[in-house]
């Protein structure tokens, strides 16, 4: 196994590093990388990153870049106020730059703060995921009568068998290290891996959905950690430094960092298209027990999230009238409150009937609030850049990107441009509605 190790860790070398290519060849790689910029699909190549396929992220390579190309002598020293599964934080800890990372979804956030342990001793987590497997494999595992719904749809009685025995002897035998959470999170990442059936690209679960072919957990669970081993090797060989700080915060609120200590915020918010990041996770939780069924993402999950779904805003009640009167919302009030009211028009000749009006109201009511934090943490003269895509719920336009940018200049920042990476929406087949939409790149400047 050792071996193997060194032989992996060796070739990942031009995949992270970087190889060095003809001109014509990088300036494609380039160009690749701007049109990508918006996506997670590359990070998982690239290591630590691919620890857990988390697919509400965006470009590692890009916001590496990103930090190269800020103009100064030193470092910038980096936010990112939804940090998900570490994508800036890892970058920075690359390109040696001080990083904070703000994470609001509990579970998530414990992703990100394992994946920031790839500074650990490789063999102190070798051993105890040896020693669990080892466990695991002698052990009998009891499958509960009552067994989840969504657990028993997701995977065959001999993988559930076996996961259980994972989970279970890890309960039993963990400790409270760092090396236990590398554990933990190996254990988490095999899930989807093991499962007989689909997931969605935005990771929802489709259980009705059959795939060609799954992992056996105890298999899956070994080359997991054989690829941290690996990674963890990769990534001090290279030179990372250990310059993140994680914070399980929610970024609405008064920030954990001194007052004007950032000069660059590298961030990818939720878009305000009704993706549904409590249940983005729902497999995992359910399988470690922090939930029993979809209607417990509420109280776990959504209340922590800033409100860009409509199951969020349906079980909260909201009302239009009063997100609209926050005085946040002034410099897009008129052009808001018009969106708003046609789709609290048309969501009553639809079937669903669902709260869009509320949503797009309250979404935009916390960025507002976001970016007043951001203005306290950030230094006069910061850059900021929010990879952001507009929406159209019910065919309903929302200009997220200028109505960001409007509201950023209002808490204080001076200016802002936008600069569109790719078109969306534009492939007219199964989609709900055909008016293109596009993603980009938010600039804030001051």
């Amino acid at each position: 196994m050792h071996q193997n190790l060194q032989m992996n860790s060796f070739s990942q070398l031009d995949l992270f590093g970087g190889p060095q290519f003809p001109p014509d060849r990088e300036k494609a790689t380039t160009q690749r990388q701007e049109r990508r910029s918006g996506t997670f699909t590359d990070n998982m190549r690239l290591p630590i990153h691919r620890w857990f396929r988390y697919s509400a992220g965006f470009s590692a390579e890009w916001v590496e870049q990103a930090i190269k190309d800020f103009p100064s002598a030193r470092p910038p020293v980096v936010l990112d106020p939804f940090a998900g599964s570490g994508t800036t934080l890892l970058a920075a800890e690359k390109a040696g730059a001080v990083v904070y990372g703000y994470e609001s979804h509990p579970f998530v956030s414990r992703i990100a703060a394992a994946k920031l342990l790839w500074h650990l001793d490789e063999q102190r987590v070798l051993h105890a995921a040896m020693s669990l497997l080892g466990r695991a494999k002698a052990s009998k595992p009891r499958v509960p009568e009552q067994l989840p719904d969504l657990l028993a749809k997701c995977f065959t009685p001999a993988t559930i068998e076996r996961l259980l025995a994972l989970r279970d002897c890890y309960i039993e035998i963990r400790q409270e290290t760092d090396e236990w959470r590398l554990v933990w999170l190996a254990i988490t990442a095999i899930l989807r891996s093991c499962s007989h059936v689909g997931t969605a690209q935005w990771q929802y679960v489709l259980p009705n959905k059959r795939k060609a072919a799954f992992l056996d957990p105890f298999h899956a669970f070994e080359a997991k950690i054989s690829e941290m081993i690996s990674d963890m090797d990769f990534a001090k060989r290279i030179g990372f430094h250990q310059t993140a700080t994680m914070f399980s915060h929610d970024a609405r609120e008064p920030a954990p960092i001194a007052e004007h200590s950032i000069d660059l915020v590298l961030t990818s918010p939720p878009y305000p298209n009704n993706y549904d990041y409590a249940d983005a996770t729902r497999l995992e939780m359910t399988f470690w027990g922090e939930i029993a069924s979809w209607g417990d993402l509420q109280l776990t999950i959504r209340r922590f999230i800033i409100r860009s779904c409509s199951q969020h805003t349906a079980a909260e009640r909201l009302h239009l009238e009063d997100l609209l009167e926050d005085v946040t919302l002034a410099p897009i009030q008129a052009e808001l409150t018009e969106v708003c009211n046609q789709l609290a028009t048309i969501r009553m000749t639809k079937g669903g009937k669902k709260t869009y009006h509320t949503m797009v109201a309250a979404y935009f009511v916390d960025m507002a609030k976001i970016l007043m934090q951001l203005r306290v943490a950030c230094k006069p003269g910061a850059r900021l850049c929010f990879v952001v895509g507009d929406s159209a719920p019910y065919g309903i336009y929302v200009p997220a990107d200028l109505w960001l940018g409007r509201l950023a200049v209002a808490t204080g920042f001076d200016s802002f441009s936008f600069e569109k990476v790719r078109d969306r929406n534009v492939k007219w087949k199964n989609r709900k509605h055909r008016v293109p939409l596009h993603e980009g790149r938010l600039w804030i400047k001051g």
